[in-house]
């Protein structure tokens, strides 16, 4: 039972630091991401940007996730990210200091006046997330307070079998240091938490049965393993956000390699700071916990003032170790922010969603342009509607991909605010392919064209080069739009097209009772009329859906 006890207590730390962890991301989402994309301008703000959104959320894997996802989002380059992850393992060393508090006196009576304001706040909508953080909070306490009763129930110091197998081990061997080194990355991989592995050591070594060298042994592997959380992540990712994530791997091992080479006499260093003597049989456990902390924030900061000055050189070999996908290459379809096992935080999702819309946009423009060359007297018409067929089957895709990325996000606890973006870019992707459908079915009444008496004249091909001018003009309106809403001032794009539709449908009523053309052409003509004002019509739908305006009637 008291084992089952420890288990219990690590899950609720864990549970502790997510929730209070996804809090403080929902109530500073904007923030944050304002953060991380303005106050990164050199290697120095960018770590002090870092340590301050660490220290937020209290996670440096949610630091880094968050940055590898700026990078895959195009608001970071790859050597801004490399120092906010510098910053964000220096942050992250406060988890370690609270539980070293928490395992100097007896905190679980604080904790249940702060479940109550939690669950109160909770309930209240306006201060929901303020309640989760307060819930999360005393979750993180409670679980701090339970392990440290638990490790003294446990009573390792007096299992004899536990003290014959840790003094098992020479500490003054590397062989002993790097087997707890690797036990502690282990770990950590498993448990996908280095603060509750952080609060697991605490708890063996301050029973005192597990030497301060190879807890400290378990510390350095736990900063390599926490590493693996944002590999893994961004496996899935595009190249630039692969080689953020590579950088803090590299970051980390770095600064063990060095530490190892120094171990004995920064042990020492270490522990001379908070008054422990390392060889010593009884150890005070408050100490030692001190100690734990100490070093973790130690090797942080010294790492960090080694490597900051060399972040051009970690980008060139991260750039060379990681190459771009073949699909990447050769421009194939596939989703350049969104990818799938990127942290969804709110505001971090939704920014990758409407940057992908902007993608979206862009191909949608090709598909226009392409379909717009069919207008060439000397236009191959099979191969550019092959082609058509291709690029609309391309943007179903997109469609699909975004919508399957919105539906998942919308599962989430999400704000109002947040909500309303996601009903908006579920109607921008909707009407963006539909401009597709439309330049299809452009391409198809185009390709009718058989006979010599079936072709589209000059006049007329000139006239739908007039309309298709006034198209390509609204599209990339919309696309400005899409990218920055604020541009919108209002314009006169639909009411210009519709103007002109009826003028050239006027016309070619006129020209078919004169018999000017055949019937046949007649049909085709007045078909691609109808197919623009249509398409003009989802432009605008478009603009609506991105700036809050209402939809209005597609033709």
């Amino acid at each position: 039972m008291v084992v089952l006890k420890l288990i219990g207590a690590l899950a609720l730390l864990m549970y502790g630091m997510k929730v209070m962890s996804d809090a403080l991301q929902k109530l500073a989402g904007p923030s944050l991401r304002h953060v991380l994309g303005t106050m990164t301008t050199n290697r120095f703000t960018g770590i002090m940007t870092g340590m301050i959104v660490a220290v937020a959320v209290q996670s440096s894997a949610a630091t880094t996730v968050m940055a590898v996802s700026f990078v895959n989002a195009g608001l970071l380059t790859l050597a801004q990210s490399i120092s906010v992850i510098m910053g964000a393992n220096i942050g992250t060393t406060l988890s370690a200091w609270i539980m070293s508090a928490g395992f100097s006196f007896n905190i679980t009576t604080l904790v249940w006046p702060a479940f109550l304001i939690g669950v109160i706040l909770i309930y209240s909508k306006k201060f929901r997330f303020i309640g989760d953080f307060v819930f999360g909070v005393a979750f993180l306490f409670f679980a701090l307070g339970t392990l440290n009763m638990t490790g003294r129930e446990l009573d390792l110091a007096g299992n004899q079998a536990i003290v014959d197998f840790f003094g098992s081990f020479d500490t003054g061997s590397y062989g002993s240091i790097l087997l707890f080194l690797l036990i502690g990355t282990v770990l950590t991989i498993i448990a996908q938490s280095s603060a509750a592995l952080m609060a697991l050591t605490m708890v063996v070594c301050t029973s005192g049965v597990l030497p301060i060298h190879l807890g400290l042994a378990m510390v350095m592997g736990e900063n390599i393993g926490t590493t693996i959380t944002a590999n893994a992540v961004a496996l899935t990712a595009n190249t630039q956000a692969r080689r953020a994530a590579f950088s803090h791997l590299i970051f980390n091992v770095f600064g063990v390699l060095w530490v190892l080479c120094l171990f004995y006499p920064f042990v020492k260093m270490i522990c001379g700071f908070v008054g422990i003597d390392p060889y010593s049989e009884t150890q005070d456990p408050t100490r030692l916990s001190f100690a734990l902390a100490a070093f973790h924030t130690t090797f942080n900061v010294t790492n960090t003032l080694i490597l900051v000055w060399f972040i051009p050189q970690i980008e060139k070999l991260v750039t060379k170790v990681i190459k771009p996908r073949k699909a990447e290459l050769e421009n194939e379809f596939h989703l350049t922010y969104i990818q799938q096992g990127i942290i969804k935080t709110p505001e971090i999702a939704v920014l990758q969603a409407q940057k992908e819309i902007g993608i979206y946009s862009e191909q949608t423009l090709h598909l226009f342009d392409v379909t717009r060359g069919m207008l060439s007297p000397e236009a191959d018409l099979g191969g550019i509607a092959t082609e058509v067929d291709r690029l609309e089957n391309m943007s179903d895709r997109m469609e699909a991909e975004i919508g399957k990325y919105l539906s998942e996000l919308s599962d989430a606890h999400l704000s109002d605010a947040t909500k309303a973006k996601i009903r908006s870019m579920f109607r921008q992707i909707n009407e963006l392919e539909s401009i597709g459908d439309s330049c299809q079915d452009m391409s198809r009444i185009l390709k009718r064209q058989g006979a010599a008496e079936d072709k589209l004249n000059s006049d007329i091909l000139s006239s739908l080069g007039k309309l298709f001018d006034l198209l390509s003009e609204s599209l990339v309106h919309m696309d400005d739009i899409l990218k920055n809403p604020e541009a919108f001032h209002g314009n006169d794009d639909r009411a210009r097209v519709k103007e002109m539709c009826k003028d050239l449908r006027e016309n070619n009523f006129v020209q078919s009772g004169a018999h000017a053309y055949s019937y046949a052409v007649s049909s085709i003509y007045n078909d691609l009329i109808n197919e623009s004002d249509v398409l003009s019509g989802f432009i605008e739908n478009v603009e609506e859906a991105r700036t809050g305006g209402k939809e209005r009637d597609r033709i």
